[in-house]
């Protein structure tokens, strides 16, 4: 459950990451990673979505270690689609933590097979 939570939200996580400062795919992936698993793998198909549908663009910048890095920033349209996805994010924890807290199974019970 927790791998398919986690690929529903990965989009808002990248656009998050972005939102505090331009990064390549590397680093993005590392920020990701201190707080949860993560691939670069999984990240590069998913940055070519975020810009098909233009909430990043992207620059090169020189690298005094390699190659030419490729940066991404976040547009106006992706700083719009993440403060969408932070507000249903906050309502969906709020519904599920309704059920959790009030509504949910009997807190004794818990944790019976």
């Amino acid at each position: 459950m927790k791998t398919q939570l986690r690929k529903g939200t990965l989009e808002m996580c990248v656009l998050a990451v972005l939102a505090h400062q331009d990064s390549y795919v590397y680093e993005i992936v590392g920020r990701l990673a201190e707080r949860m698993e993560i691939s670069e793998g999984t990240i590069y198909p998913l940055m070519r979505r975020l810009q098909a549908d233009e909430w990043v663009t992207t620059y090169l910048t020189e690298s005094s270690s390699g190659p030419a890095r490729k940066y991404y920033t976040l547009t106006a349209s992706g700083r719009a689609a993440l403060l969408a996805m932070r507000g249903e994010w906050d309502s969906f924890v709020a519904e599920i933590n309704a059920v959790l807290g009030e509504g949910g199974a009997d807190k004794e019970n818990t944790h019976e097979a």
